[in-house]
């Protein structure tokens, strides 16, 4: 690489966490070579893109901030912009970001984002522009040095891809099949992280559940938890995203049984009725699902149960939508990433007949929102009174005068404080709850 000075680059990422932690890498990998970071698009002497497109909104972010680069590019010849992640997957995307958007020098994809520094060595020495899309995955590549966005919380990806071809999801054409890290390389990285003071880790993949598939070493995702939470000086852990029908027994009891495993579950659902599950090829049913609720309530009674939900999936019926509608207010789930069905290029879904109407997917969105809030809101209003334990993360982002942070189970706390306190585990008693936070006061 060839040598660089005051050079700066910019990143804006779209989509997941595990997009999040990708971006991270490539923000390392800058950093390496000697770049610094900027949020300024006009200080960048190279501008990054990460893209997803798991839902069309996503796609239209990319094409609308692309167009507004072309000034940037015309003012600034010499500026590099590159663009990568899950929507260069799709096939002819990368053609077509090109033939629409000409000054785009870097097009890269999911499973070759390590080459990264290779293909902007070459576009400053060799004066080319360069597209290399994967088809398939790779090997794991281990080692890349990661740019974290907070010193207090961190990702751990612990596998990559998807086995499940839901009907309407893209991930395991744009991300691949299953792979697992070996459980030495997460032990590793996570020790390091904890040596560099990080009270908090956050295990990633498209399904966790699925971890250990592949690997020499007999292990699961409940082994993984119970050894990771040997690990000293480690003082929370997360994760995400469970498959309801792969999640275990052994999971819930690690999680029960663990004391640094985070009594929080994130447990998509998408849908509460057994006809539309059917149709997104979920294999599980609303009976299944409702099971895994029952358990972990019985075993974990302070877990907080999270979920996603689709509303407008072809041919969903009002019923259907009442099924999922029941099944939220049963729950009462402590949130919930809700979406209107997105229509997808090469997924079963989009092929489908009795797509819903637009008109009729956001009124259904609407009234899903309203029952989520609810329940969010009862939940919250019995912490009133009670004493929990908070990470501190930070100053809070609608006060500055007080401080931020998570209860164990993923609960925002806004309380009075200072800045000495960031990163520590503090103690705060509940005064009042908000619709979507807990407002307390440190207690000794």
């Amino acid at each position: 690489m060839s040598e660089v000075k005051n050079l700066k680059y910019y990143i804006e990422t779209w989509g997941c966490q595990m997009n999040e932690e990708d971006s991270e890498k490539l923000s390392g990998m800058l950093k390496r070579i000697g770049y610094t970071k900027t949020e300024a698009k006009e200080e960048a002497s190279i501008i990054l893109f990460n893209t997803c497109c798991v839902r069309e909104n996503a796609e239209n972010k990319v094409y609308g901030n692309l167009g507004l680069l072309k000034k940037l590019k015309k003012n600034n010849p010499d500026l590099v912009i590159g663009i990568c992640g899950c929507m260069m997957q799709q096939k002819g995307m990368a053609d077509k970001i090109l033939k629409e958007f000409p000054y785009v020098d870097i097009i890269f994809g999911t499973h070759n984002s390590y080459k990264f520094p290779e293909y902007l060595n070459r576009v400053k020495t060799e004066g080319v522009q360069v597209k290399e899309i994967f088809d398939k995955e790779t090997e794991i590549i281990e080692g890349i040095p990661v740019d974290r966005e907070s010193s207090i919380k961190a990702f751990v990806t612990i596998m990559y891809g998807c086995n499940n071809f839901c009907t309407y999801c893209v991930v395991p054409y744009v991300r691949g099949r299953e792979r697992s890290r070996r459980p030495e390389e997460i032990e590793k990285e996570i020790k390091e992280l904890v040596a560099q003071g990080y009270k908090e880790i956050t295990l990633l993949g498209q399904n966790v559940n699925s971890y250990g598939k592949g690997l020499e070493e007999e292990i699961d995702f409940a082994k993984l938890l119970r050894r990771i939470n040997e690990i000293e000086g480690l003082e929370r852990v997360r994760f995400m995203t469970s498959h309801p029908k792969d999640l275990t027994e052994d999971v819930i009891m690690a999680i029960k049984e663990c004391d640094k495993l985070c009594e929080q579950i994130h447990l998509p659902v998408q849908s509460g009725s057994d006809e539309i599950l059917k149709k997104m090829n979920r294999h599980y049913d609303r009976e299944k699902y409702m099971s895994l609720i029952k358990k972990i309530k019985e075993e974990i009674p302070e877990c907080s149960i999270t979920t996603d939900i689709i509303v407008g999936f072809p041919g969903e019926t009002e019923e259907n939508f009442l099924d999922t509608l029941n099944l939220c207010k049963e729950v009462g789930y402590d949130s919930a990433f809700t979406f209107i069905y997105s229509r997808r290029n090469h997924t079963p879904a989009d092929r489908m007949e009795n797509q819903v109407p637009d008109d009729v997917k956001h009124e259904r969105f609407n009234r899903l929102v309203d029952v989520i809030n609810k329940g969010v809101i009862n939940g919250n209003k019995v912490y009133e009174g009670r004493t929990v334990e908070v990470l501190v993360e930070g100053p809070s982002k609608n006060d500055e005068t007080k401080l931020m942070g998570r209860t164990r189970n993923g609960r925002l706390v806004n309380f009075p404080g200072d800045s000495s306190m960031i990163g520590k585990l503090v103690n705060v008693h509940i005064n009042r709850a908000q619709p979507f936070s807990l407002l307390g006061e440190i207690v000794e």
